[in-house]
This record gives structure tokens, C-alpha cells and sequence, in this order.
């Protein structure tokens, strides 16, 4: 059955709250301000909100229809999108539907998660069962270990080298030197990649991400509603995702978008030729190579050779995680899952700054999370473009 547009529907208001690398406020202190500047930039009130998404780790004990009480909201409409680096899309596609069919008018979608001392390893020791089960008891304990395997086999498949996944976290260096909100602020080299201490063979420093503490989100209404609140928005052109592909896998060298990124390009009615920023979820560079192949920019097992040909910085020929992504602008944990979707509206819109890429008209964001003992489970994508398109 062909699936039906979003026509009508838009998001606007991309919003962050600065990361910071240890904070000790409550994972419901950064969702409040992120939703904040969301309800000043739309004029509403709290209680005018009628719809609210959420994604954190870290709001345990609450869920969000407590956080309602806390921030003083009433909505007719609440969500929970518990699923890591896929949030930020998945989050969109849910509201979005939800504004089509009239069950709201207005959706907050936010993600934000607190990292005190020692709580990202807390976190880690419970995340799953599957790991709690099947990798703790035997010393191979959280996410490094579990993708340095999957890097592992991706290199002895297709022959990329960590120089190949170095390119990817150095474009990324440079593109975060724009971004004012990024937590790494010094130039990265190869060289310096290369060089730095092992965490978990093939991985070393720079291959992982940064935790830290930080909020995301945005809005999603009706057009016309956008437009009587003077506010830019972007048109949501399509969207996918996908869950548990591929089990028959022994080791995940591919993600759930293959399953569906035909469906992709033609709900949008169009290529990948036609995208003009790429937002990729990158907790790992070898993660973002494998979106490459599987999004449709190059053929399985040659993301090696393109990133060798292609400069992935802002000004360059393939505009790749303009804000530096995870790696250079920092993991503040479900936030993670929203940085690119958040990036891409800002591009599309005009709205980036320092790290605009000229003329940018249409993105690409695609999520990957939930990293359950040997593979992420989940996977999304969105193209959108801007108002004019």
C-alpha cells in the first residue's frame, strides 16, 4: 500500500541547550529548558502545549506523564520514544501522524539526559539484559567493546583501515570548530588519530564518542499554523524505520535501512544525488560508513573508497554531521538521537550559522540505536527540505 504524504504537516523550531561534560542537574532540568525555548519561540504557555514527546535514559524514576506535572503541562497527547540514536526520527514521524489525523494540534518533541560523575557507567551496567546475561559475566562489558567487534569484521570484510574511519572523525573535528555548542574545541589531525591511546582493538580515543549532559528538540505543527506564529519550517518528505533487521546476521554489517530505503527516496521524489546535507548517528565512525552504503551513497563495502574521495566538511563536496556530530559536539545521551535531526531543520532552514552549508535545500538524517548485546536494534531516516522546495 503506498503510504500517504505529510503534506500539510511541518517541523520547526530547532532548539539545543549547551552541552556540558558533567552536570548535577536532573535529566528533567534540561528537558525543561530545551522545552522552554520551544514554547517562547512559538509563543505558547505550558498549558497551551496539547502535545509532548520524550526521550531519556535518565529520567528514572519518572516517566514523562510525570514530567507533565513538573513542567505544568495538560496534554491531550503524550509520547515516549525510548530508542536511543533512532528517537529524534521516529519521534517526528509519530507526531507528525498525530497532527495529520487532528488528535493534536502542537507536539514538543525533546530529548535530554543528565551525566553525572560515574553515571554514564551506571547506565551501562543496566541498559540491557541481553548484556547483562551474555557479555558482563565474561569481562565484555558496554557499547566499546560490542562495536569495536562490529568495526572488527567491517575491516577484514571490505578493507577499510582506521585511516579511512580517522577521515571521518577529522571532517568532523572541523565542522565542530563552527559549532558553538560543541564540547570538543581543539583541531583533530590524522595523525593525532591515529596516535591516541587504544580503548577497545581496532577503537581508540577518537573513535568513541563523548559523553556529557544536554538537551535537543523541536515542533511539529500544521503549516499554516507556522506560519501565523512567523515561524521558518521544514516539509517532512519522508521518513522510514526499522527495527531488528537482519537477526540471520552473524555480525552486524548492515542496518535496517536497506529494508526500506527505496521507499525512502520515493516517498520524497527523489535521489541521493539530490541531498544536499547528510545528518548520520555516529557512535562510532565505522557506523557512519555503513550508513553511506545502506542510505544509497555508495555500494556495500565501498564507504572505504568514498570517504577517501569525498570531503565530508561543511564547505566540502559531501556535507557530512555539520555540527560535528556525536564524536566532536558530544553524546548527551538521548540527545544524541535528535543532534542531526536538529542540525538539518537549522540547515534547510537557514538557520545554521557557522555551520551552514551554502544553499542547502534538502537533508538527510538517519538514526541507529539500542545497542542490545551484539548490534543496534534500531534504525531510521528522514529526508526534509526546506519551505521553498
Amino acid at each position: 500500500m503506498k503510504r500517504q504524504s505529510y503534506d500539510g504537516v511541518v517541523v520547526t523550531a530547532p532548539v539545543s541547550v549547551p552541552y556540558v561534560r558533567y552536570s548535577q542537574e536532573t535529566a528533567h532540568w534540561w528537558i525543561a529548558r530545551a522545552l522552554k525555548q520551544l514554547l517562547d519561540l512559538a509563543g505558547l504557555s505550558p498549558r497551551e502545549l496539547d502535545g509532548f514527546s520524550v526521550s531519556s535514559f535518565t529520567l528514572f524514576p519518572d516517566t514523562p506523564v510525570g514530567l507533565t506535572q513538573h513542567l505544568g503541562l495538560s496534554p491531550r497527547w503524550l509520547d515516549s520514544v525510548p530508542m536511543g540514536g533512532a528517537s529524534g526520527v521516529v519521534a517526528l514521524r509519530r507526531a507528525a501522524r498525530a497532527v495529520q489525523a487532528g488528535d493534536v494540534d502542537v507536539v514538543a518533541c525533546v530529548a535530554g539526559d543528565a551525566n553525572r560523575i560515574d553515571s554514564f557507567r551506571q547506565l551501562l551496567s543496566s541498559f540491557s539484559r541481553f548484556a547483562m546475561d551474555a557479555s558482563y559475566p565474561y569481562g565484555s562489558g558496554g557499547p566499546n567493546a560490542n562495536f569495536a567487534l562490529i568495526a572488527d569484521a567491517y575491516m577484514a570484510e571490505y578493507g577499510a583501515t582506521r585511516e579511512d574511519f580517522g577521515r571521518i572523525a577529522v571532517a568532523q573535528r572541523a565542522n565542530a570548530l563552527l559549532y558553538p555548542d560543541a564540547i570538543m574545541k581543539s583541531p583533530l589531525t590524522l595523525e593525532q588519530y591515529l596516535s591516541a591511546r587504544p580503548i577497545s582493538e581496532p577503537f581508540g580515543l577518537f573513535d568513541c564518542v563523548m559523553p556529557c549532559a544536554g538537551a535537543e528538540g523541536f515542533l511539529v505543527m500544521r503549516e499554516d499554523e507556522a506560519q501565523r506564529r512567523g515561524l521558518a519550517y521544514a516539509r517532512i518528505a519522508s521518513t522510514i524505520e526499522r527495527h531488528n533487521a537482519f537477526p540471520e546476521d552473524p555480525v552486524q554489517l548492515r542496518g535496517g535501512w536497506v529494508m526500506d530505503i527505496d521507499e525512502l527516496y520515493e516517498m520524497a521524489d527523489c535521489r541521493s544525488d539530490a541531498i544536499d546535507v547528510l545528518e548520520t548517528y555516529d557512535d562510532y565512525p565505522v557506523i557512519s560508513m555503513m550508513q553511506f552504503e545502506d542510505l544509497g551513497f555508495c555500494a556495500k563495502g565501498e564507504g572505504a573508497q568514498f570517504v577517501r574521495e569525498r570531503d565530508l566538511t561543511i564547505t566540502g563536496d559531501f556535507p557530512h554531521n555539520t555540527s560535528g556530530g556525536q564524536l566532536s559536539a558530544g553524546q548527551a545521551g538521548a540527545a544524541g538521537g535528535y543532534l542531526g535531526l536538529v542540525e538539518a531543520i537549522r540547515q534547510v532552514t537557514g538557520q545554521a550559522g557557522g555551520t551552514q552549508v551554502a544553499d542547502a535545500k534538502t537533508a538527510m538524517v538517519s538514526g541507529f540505536g539500542m545497542i542490545n548485546y551484539d548490534r543496534g536494534l534500531c534504525s531510521s531516516a528522514a529526508i526534509i527540505t526546506g519551505a521553498g522546495q
